[in-house]
This record gives structure tokens, sequence and C-alpha cells, in this order.
């Protein structure tokens, strides 16, 4: 998922760009296929008529313009496919790298890496540490990027997955490949291992997943459909995407729709979206409104019922003088319904070791309150234009620890790390735990104050998931 509830405007590291030591490719090791999550991969914009491509996510320079003009998209109930607004182009990701690319620096462009812009140099550094343990592009170390604007369970992204896995087996002469999944990644996984559940017993030996939002995201998603996502503040955010311009994809997303809290998880406490509401001008009558994961669907209704595009900047499509409404999409729940169901049935094959990693310790959006009770809201409409306050929870910033811990898996371990939800991708510590997990750790190089913990969630038959349409 987008880090920390989006990503803070990259601060300059090391000049240098270099990973650390590496070593021969070890041709023993079993092959390795990393896979992103929500936001985590390159997206390009490449022309039917010529083949030409442009960035289009992530990119810093133009962001706005080009995200605005590419990325903008309809949700197509009759296919499932969120579909671009712009008929001349597609979204692809690049498959470079034996699947690498898409995934390590998100801008790739020369002075991003020139700079070494931290924020954008996503499994950058895991990618540089497994090569030096011995991993080699396209024999034992493949990465999986994908449109994460569509659907997890969406059949292009499954049968994309599976080529790869198949792809990895075979370059590494027959041997089962260890998955590590990041964020949204892991809700893909458990698609995955719902709708293809012989393939995954045959193709994998080990999973290992870092947080997940197994449960969903209660505050950013909240968040995120009434009044978008904010990447960057001050004066860095003339230079990448807004928050309104986030706000009309992810209302026509199927990802984050599937990234709603699970409205049947025993939650130690239910997430709330609150809203401080005058409720007559005559009496001034104020009264403070909740909404819980399973009420929330009519405050969306009816927050987002004006919720329009102008698509003058189309120019090129001919939609100038039009709008399109964008209201919160009943197709797309619908959907998301039954994708969480998918993942409910998602049964881990006996002969697949899984582990759990996640983030604490970071104070994590979980309730949403809109207005006050000293200023009120007087009209749901204008909650779109309302910034709100949070009430936090442990967890990563992103994803409470509550719902990454409930994969409702038999796990070998489930270890928690203090970082940020990006941050675990080069944690130290994280890393240690991974060449553990795989079988290629130092453990002279272990440090003995590392500050994790283990702990065990209940299994999956206390969970329960139900239609909430």
């Amino acid at each position: 998922m987008f880090g920390d509830c989006g990503l803070r405007f990259p601060s300059l590291r090391s000049w240098i760009g270099g990973g650390g030591r590496r070593r021969e490719a070890d041709p023993d090791l079993d092959p390795v296929l990393l896979v992103s999550g929500m936001g985590g991969s390159i997206l390009n914009a490449r022309s039917k008529k010529n083949g030409s491509t442009i960035c289009v996510w992530v990119r810093i320079l133009l962001a706005n313009l080009e995200f605005k003009k590419y990325l903008w998209s309809l949700y197509n109930p009759e296919s499932g496919y969120t579909e671009s607004l712009n008929e001349n182009n597609e979204i692809v990701v690049p498959d470079d790298d034996y699947g690498l690319q898409a995934i390590d620096i998100l801008d790739p462009s020369l002075w991003a890496k020139l700079f070494h812009l931290t924020e954008v140099y996503h499994f950058h550094d895991m990618i540089e540490m497994l090569i030096g343990c011995g991993y080699e592009k396209g024999t034992t170390l493949f990465g999986f990027g994908y449109d994460f604007r569509q659907s997890n369970r969406i059949d292009k992204t499954m049968d994309g997955l599976k080529t790869k896995l198949e792809m990895a087996y075979k370059a590494s002469g027959g041997k089962k490949v260890n998955i590590i999944s990041h964020s949204m990644g892991g809700m893909l996984i458990q698609c995955f291992i719902s709708l293809h559940n012989d393939a995954f017993a045959k193709y994998v030996n080990k999973w290992i997943c870092i947080a997940c939002p197994f449960q969903g995201a209660p505050g950013c998603i909240y968040d995120s459909l009434i009044t978008g996502l904010q990447f960057v503040y001050g004066f860095e955010s003339f230079f990448f995407v807004s928050r309104w311009t986030m706000h009309q994809l992810l209302v026509e997303c199927p990802s984050i729709y599937e990234l709603l809290p699970n409205p049947d998880f025993q939650w130690k406490n239910q997430p709330m979206i609150q809203v401080w509401r005058k409720l007559s001008e005559d009496n001034g009558v104020v009264k403070l409104e909740e909404y819980d994961s399973s009420t929330c669907i009519s405050l969306f209704e009816e927050a987002l019922k004006n919720n329009e595009v102008v698509c003058g900047l189309y120019t090129q499509l001919n939609y100038s003088g039009k709008s399109i409404a964008l209201p919160f999409n009943f197709s797309i729940l619908e959907w998301a319904t039954n994708t969480r169901k998918i993942i409910y049935d998602a049964q881990l094959p006996a002969s697949v070791s899984f582990y759990n990693i996640y983030g604490t310790s970071y104070e994590t959006p979980f309730d949403v309150c809109f207005g006050s009770e000293t200023s009120p809201v007087d009209d749901l409409t204008k909650l779109c234009h309302t910034m709100p306050e949070y009430s936090y929870v442990d967890g990563d910033g992103t994803v409470p620890t509550e719902s990454a811990k409930a994969d409702g898996f038999t796990a070998i371990s489930r270890v928690g790390i203090k970082n940020s939800h990006r941050g675990l991708l080069s944690d130290k510590k994280l890393f240690n735990l991974v060449k553990q997990y795989l079988g290629v750790s130092e453990k002279s190089k272990r440090s003995s104050s590392s500050k994790v913990m283990d702990i065990h969630f209940p299994s999956r038959s206390q969970l329960s998931t139900k239609e909430i349409l």
C-alpha cells in the first residue's frame, strides 16, 4: 500500500546508489519472487498507435498533469476492469529485468537515480541485499509488479502471477519459489491461493508476508474514499499528484474497496467514521453521528453523490465541456465483497511455510472524524473538501498491527518490527529475518538486540466474513 498513507517528499540519501557487498551467484538457492503492494509498481502509458511509452506512476516532475491525462479511469462492471479514460493509450507494467525494474526504483528518471531519492527506492534495498546473498536476477531472483488500480483477483493479474511463478520455477531448474510480498501484495497472494491452489502448492515453498492489511486499513481507506490522498505538502505539493486528483482515481479502483475494513472481523474496537452534524439551521442542534464498517456505505453514498471530474482537460478525447460523475461505486463494492469471500476461502497448502512480518510502534489512523462540536458539518457532500481528524492505534502508520497480525493461517512465525509501512522494506532487522527464513542468514551477523516480538494469532476458524450488500 501507499507508504504511511502516502509518500512523503523524498529526502536525499547517499550520493552513491550502489548496494551492499556482492558475491558470486549461488545456483543452489531456491528462487525468490518479490511481489509489490498498492502503488508499488511502475505504471507506463503505452501508445496504441506507435508503441511509445511514458512513465505515469511514479514520477515527480509533471506528476499531476500526466496522472490526470493517462491514469484517470472508469470501472467497467461487465468486465470487472478499471479502464483508462484515455483511449489512445493503455496502461502497462514494465517487465524488464525479470520483473524487478517495475518494483525497484519507482521513478526511473535519471535525476531520481542520480540524487538517490529515498522514497522512490521501493524494493531496491531488498534486491541489493538478496544479490549480496548470492541470488541472481533471472535465475533465482524475480519481481512481480501489476496494475494496482485493478482488483486483486482480476484474471490478468492472476494469470500474470501464475506465469511468473512457473518462469521462476523453470529458470531455477525446478526448485520451488519463495515469495516475499509487501502490503496489498499479500492480499493478491491470498486471492491466488484461493483461485489457483494447485499451482500455488506446485510452485511455492515459502511465503514471507510483510505489512499485509489482512483485515483492511480502516483510517487510510476511509479517508481515501472520501477526500483522496495527499502525498506531499507545502511547496513540494506543486510537483506531485494532488489529493483531489488522486481521489478521482481511487473512487473507481476495486483494489481500494477491497482494502476497506472487514466488517465481520472481531476488531478490539470497531473502526468508525464520525461526523459532527448540524441538524437544523434554526435551532442549532449538533449531533455526533457514527458509522462503523457495515454502516459507512450510506455515508460514502451521500458524501460522494456530487463528485465529478471536469474532463475539459481531455481535449484529445473530445470530452471538452463535459463532466463525468464519480459517486461511490456500488458495482465495485459488490465485486470487492466477493473478493473478501475469496480471500476468506484461501487455504494455505500444507507444503507451504508461512511467515508474517508487520510494523509496530507508529501512530496509525483508525477512526476518522469530520467536523467538530463547535464547527459541525451541515452538508455531507462537503466532506470531500473537509480535512478529517484521526484517532490512532498501533501499527506501521498505514496498517494497524491488529489487522496485519490477523492472517488466519498457520504461521511458522509472526514478528513485529518497529518501523513504518514502507520503511520495513529497508529495515536491517527485517533483512536478518528474511535471510533466516530463506536459510541464507549468517547468524554471526544477527544482532541480539533486535527489538522484535513473536505473537501468535487465532486460526482462520476464529475469523469470519459475510456479504454486506
